[in-house]
């Protein structure tokens, strides 16, 4: 045994250095370089780590062929992409808000909206009940609680008869009576209070969790005054119906249209600036999913051909909310009450000349705001107008989907979910129509008058819906090409690889191997 060592001493040189060589393959490998195949490669790159030749065959290792067929130009790029993606990575770190919203916000959102959605057909149903001028004081915290004793009940009974519309309106109404009414606007602003803080509480959760963008926690903010500011409407258009001076004498006590229209018009935008932006994290978080696909369809839908019917959602929307305040108006004045037919009103389509421009309504001796204030307070004007609009309306969603249905290539450019949602906006613009006519030909009954303003809202909500399969916004467009073009230079990274290690010459490399 001994005798061995020394000849193994004399021996390891040479074991170290050609002992996992593939003799036969580098003698093919002579007149050109050759990677070998693939497993062969593998035993070669795990043993040989150096990229020198070797002396004894005159050959170089595989990493050597590798190094050399990706160029050095190439290399400094990779490096580059991959230094840039690293300061990237670094700056995401030190961001507090992440690129994208969660999916939980959006349900929120949606939930939150859902909220509001309740709260203005139960604010319509308190209007109808003529139940919102009962509480006479305004304490947005002190008023969550009803009248707990008799005492508290009397004091507030006592408060409500002190206002002209107890004395003008309901002088025997008894304290049974008064507690179903109070109970009904005391609900209604419990509920308002319910909607703050279900929206402010977790909106300050998820941000301080990092689960919203700091685009959208700019929204939330706003969301969040906007919903402070519809609460000081609501007790300042209350406060409008207090005062007898801002009625004639002898009028049915009533609080303004035009606050009543703004408290609406409020609760509105709330409501849609909740869903929409509900919508808006689910698509984005959609979309992200498979971003080069995505573009693909970003791209179609920005195509010019569909220009015209992008701009026409934005409208039918714009005109579908103005409708709906138009409403407001007529809430406001009891303008359902008159002209209880359809189409016409009266003997004609439209009212006497004299009945739609009074000069009863101007307040100028000169008479020139007579147009203006005929619009908005006078009953059968404003009634008229509210027709004139809701068959606009009615007009240009059959007209939009005419358009989509019956223009070939408009039609072929159309994704398959925005036609979807026209049908459906069509679908509710007829339910719609109906609750309208029901409400006027039976004089306002409060279910239907109910139904019908939550219809409104409805359109509305479908129209977003569209708008929302329809329309691409610049934020959400560029962050998914963004992604698109990383996620593809990643891909050609890979598979350029892939083709140095598997694809190169596969038909040039030895048989006998």
């Amino acid at each position: 045994m001994a005798s061995l060592i020394p000849g193994l001493r004399r021996a390891a040189p040479r074991l170290s250095r050609d002992f996992f060589i593939c003799h036969q393959c580098l003698k093919h490998s002579r007149p050109r370089l050759q990677l070998p195949v693939k497993a062969n490669l593998s035993r070669n790159i795990r043993f040989n780590s150096s990229t020198t030749a070797l002396p004894e065959h005159g050959s170089a290792s595989p990493l050597s062929s590798l190094s050399k067929t990706i160029s050095g130009a190439e290399r400094q790029k990779i490096s580059q992409k991959i230094a840039n993606e690293g300061q990237a990575n670094a700056k995401g770190q030190k961001s507090f808000f992440p690129d994208t919203s969660s999916n939980t916000v959006a349900y929120w959102l949606l939930a939150s909206a859902g909220s509001v959605f309740g709260i203005v057909v139960f604010g319509g149903l308190t209007r109808l009940t003529e139940s919102g001028l009962s509480i006479t004081e305004w304490k947005p915290v002190t008023g969550s609680l009803p009248p707990l004793s008799q005492a508290d009940w009397d004091s507030e009974f006592s408060k409500y008869r002190a206002s002209p519309e107890f004395a003008l309106l309901n002088p025997h109404m008894t304290l049974s009576e008064f507690k179903q009414i109070y109970y009904m606007e005391w609900g209604h602003r419990l509920w308002g209070r319910i909607v703050g803080l279900s929206f402010v509480l977790p909106a300050i959760y998820f941000v301080a969790r990092r689960r919203v963008s700091k685009n959208m926690s700019i929204r939330l903010l706003g969301i969040s005054a906007l919903i402070g500011f519809q609460g000081f409407l609501g007790w300042y258009m209350v406060k409008s119906g207090l005062k007898d001076d801002l009625f004639a004498p002898g009028s049915h006590p009533r609080v303004s249209q035009y606050r009543l229209t703004a408290h609406l018009g409020a609760a509105f935008l709330c409501y849609t600036a909740m869903f929409w932006n509900g919508l808006s994290i689910l698509r984005t978080n959609a979309l992200l999913l498979n971003p080069q696909q995505a573009a693909q369809d970003l791209a179609r839908l920005k195509s010019p051909l569909l220009s015209p019917f992008r701009k026409s959602v934005a409208g039918l929307a714009l005109l579908i909310f103005t409708t709906a305040m138009s409403g407001g108006l007529v809430a406001g004045l009891d303008a359902g009450m008159i002209y209880n037919e359809f189409p016409k009103m009266g003997l004609g389509l439209t009212p006497p000349r004299s009945e739609l421009f009074s000069a009863f309504y101007s307040r100028k001796e000169d008479g020139s705001d007579i147009w203006w204030r005929n619009m908005l307070e006078n009953p059968s004007t404003v009634q008229l107008d509210h027709r004139i609009l809701a068959t606009t309306t009615f007009t240009a969603v059959m007209g939009l989907w005419a358009y989509t249905r019956f223009n070939k290539t408009v039609r072929a450019a159309l994704p398959i979910s925005c036609r979807k949602g026209m049908l459906g906006v069509v679908h509710v613009v007829f339910l719609q129509v109906a609750l309208g006519i029901s409400t006027l030909i039976y004089l306002v009954p409060t279910p239907l008058a109910a139904a019908h303003q939550a219809g409104s809202l409805l359109l509305l909500t479908q129209a977003l819906v569209l708008g929302s399969r329809t329309w691409v916004p610049g934020r959400m467009a560029a962050m998914v090409t963004k992604r698109a073009s990383v996620q593809g230079v990643k891909k050609a990274e890979v598979n350029k690889v892939k083709k140095v290690f598997t694809g190169i010459d596969r038909n040039k490399a030895p048989k006998n191997m």
